[in-house]
């Protein structure tokens, strides 16, 4: 199997008045980020020197007008835009809410026409992108209409990987948008990124119950018995080796979820509380379920600390190193995948 050395990350910028451009720029100025993967930031070019002066930072940045001209070797910066932008850290801004889609839309537009491999999304604010034009409640949303695939917010680190069958819903809502049909989704989509996207050959999947004390027989609540239940005694009896539904509130303080390749949250906050309790900082928030790759750091916008110049820029890096690291996988699983006698010289 043929290896590329050079793997092609784009980077939208996100919120400009936020910390999205300071992670980006601590996270490459160190030149031997620059041996495995070339970094392309769609921006401009104006805009990125003014935080380059402002953090005093050593970083170089190579100019280019079209992603197809990308230098290996160089941070690149396409010029999205060539005005200049009036910056005010901390500040919730309309005009930088669109500078941020117009970012965004550059590179997912470069990433369908495979002129970047991967796409790490710098923070935005979910309010002030919203136009007429744009009315996504943030990046999942957006990438799942534009790339093919059913998108999943698929929160990973090290040691611990969080699905979610319901992401920016009402928690008022939740339990009316946990089907049957879309509980088989989540979890074939689960199932199939960790096999493709993460190596794992037989993964084992926890769901989380919908109530607490998943409904104690109808006490809390009757959705687990009808609805959870049923259906993941369906799935597992077709092979895949999914367990629940277990009771939310003492199945990470137990360390149960250490047991299982992934855990399947039933919405939003009942998942990413404890994977931010556990892993903030060295999390990843991964868009499962695509034809693309695209991660972002676990953390929004930041304003109370924007532009002080003391943003930690670990989740960014952890961003790029997993979209890099799933990417490789992705490819080696496709490649035995369509030449399975390979396996044996693997």
């Amino acid at each position: 199997m043929k290896k590329q050395t050079h793997i092609i990350v784009g980077i939208s910028v996100g919120d400009l008045n936020g910390i999205g451009p300071e992670i980006i720029i601590k996270s490459y100025e160190d030149p031997r980020s620059l041996e495995l993967s070339t970094p392309v930031i769609f921006a401009s070019s104006k805009t990125m020197q003014f935080f380059k002066n402002h953090f005093d930072s050593k970083i170089n940045f190579f100019n280019i007008d079209s992603p197809d001209k990308v230098v290996h070797g160089k941070v690149n910066v396409v010029n999205v835009w060539k005005e200049p932008v009036k910056i005010e850290f901390g500040k919730e801004d309309k005009k930088i809410g669109e500078y941020a889609i117009k970012s965004l839309e550059a590179a997912t537009k470069a990433l369908k026409e495979g002129l970047i491999d991967v796409l790490v999304t710098a923070p935005i604010n979910k309010h002030n992108i919203q136009s007429e034009k744009f009315n996504f409640p943030g990046h999942t949303d957006y990438l799942a209409r534009a790339l093919n695939g059913k998108s999943l917010m698929f929160m990973v680190s090290d040691n611990l990987r969080v699905g979610l069958l319901t992401d920016h819903v009402p928690l008022k809502d939740a339990s009316n948008h946990i089907t049957e049909a879309l509980v088989k989704e989540k979890i074939s989509t689960v199932t199939k990124s960790l096999k493709q996207d993460f190596g794992i050959r037989k993964p084992k999947i926890a769901v989380l119950a919908i109530n607490p004390h998943a409904g104690d027989n109808g006490v809390i609540g009757n959705e687990d018995d009808t609805v959870l239940k049923p259906t993941l005694e369906k799935i597992k009896a077709n092979g895949t080796l999914v367990y629940g539904p277990y009771s939310a509130d003492s199945f990470f303080g137990s360390n149960t979820y250490k047991n299982f390749d992934a855990i399947i949250a039933s919405y939003h906050d009942q998942g990413l509380i404890p994977f931010k309790t556990i892993a903030f900082g060295k999390g990843v928030n991964y868009t499962a379920g695509l034809e693309k790759v695209r991660t972002s750091p676990d953390h929004g916008t930041a304003y109370e600390i924007a532009g002080k110049g003391v943003a930690d820029e670990s989740s960014m890096k952890q961003a790029i190193v997993a979209a890099i690291k799933i990417f490789r996988n992705r490819r080696e699983y496709d490649f035995y995948s369509k030449n399975p006698l390979k396996k044996a010289s693997k």
